[in-house]
């Protein structure tokens, strides 16, 4: 069975159809979970609307990096009343991304290292969005000590060398369409690297759909092309690749079988 680990069905791409959707995926028996993630205060709202609608959706909660230039203590406050609700299992999507030049970086790790040690004091893993900031990243995860916080490094898109550090802190690895791209033989190179056992599947869903649907709108049960290039990469068999990411996405949010 498929466990999305990082999707956005509050995106606007779904409004057409986001319930035939996801009913759909569910019933005909090929995502079993997923984890909708929240990058905005809005979004964050959206998302435990769904995971309350659907007996099947999980939430995190938590301010996305280029959405931070707004937030204050209010929005902390109520990133944790939202995570009194059971189907809330995380704290993201938190993190750095230096992509652009604003938010400035200064800003963006005091909010990270802040939402981090709200994950802390709720006893919740963190899903950590990090672009073009690999270095401040881990320097920032290490101060924060956020090996004892746990959680998964979302979307992975950097060295060996940088995966070794996340594994020293005990992170999972979320791997997704770009490792079916032509062009992500850097993701392929770690991800043969990396122990099984860190390794969740995400879509990022409407985002990075995975060949052949490249460049489309995405959704949970692209994840199966995922699987199959897991699986050869780890010469696996499929079944084998799509049980054990299912076992540590449980292992991740902490949710029982």
């Amino acid at each position: 069975m498929i466990f999305d680990t990082h999707a956005h069905y509050d995106d606007r791409a779904f409004d057409e159809d986001r319930d035939a959707l996801l009913n759909a995926l569910h019933s005909e028996g090929n995502v079993d979970k997923i984890v909708n993630i929240g990058a905005s205060m809005r979004g964050c709202a959206d998302t435990v609307k769904l995971s309350g609608a659907y007996d099947f959706i999980y939430g995190a909660v938590g301010v996305h990096p280029e959405d931070i230039e707004n937030t204050n203590e209010a929005f902390m406050s109520q990133l944790a009343a939202w995570t009194e609700d059971s189907k809330i299992v995380a704290i993201g999507e938190i993190g750095l991304d230096y992509h652009y030049e604003e938010p400035k970086p200064a800003l963006q790790k005091k909010w990270f290292a802040r939402q981090m040690q709200l994950a802390r004091e709720l006893s919740l893993p963190i899903v950590v969005h990090s672009r073009d900031a690999a270095k401040d990243t881990i320097d920032l995860m290490r101060t924060e000590h956020a090996g004892d916080i746990g959680g998964v490094i979302h979307c992975y898109s950097y060295t060996k060398e940088s995966a070794a550090a996340f594994l020293d802190m005990g992170f999972f690895f979320g791997i997704g369409g770009v490792l079916t791209f032509k062009n992500g033989r850097k993701l392929k190179e770690t991800v043969e690297y990396l122990p099984l056992e860190s390794i969740v599947v995400e879509t990022d869903c409407p985002y990075l759909a995975p060949v052949p649907f490249r460049g489309r709108r995405n959704q949970s049960d692209y994840i199966s092309y995922v699987l199959d290039v897991l699986a050869e990469l780890k010469g696996i068999s499929r079944e084998d690749a799509e049980r054990i990411t299912y076992e540590n996405a449980h292992r991740l949010y902490r949710i029982p079988m």
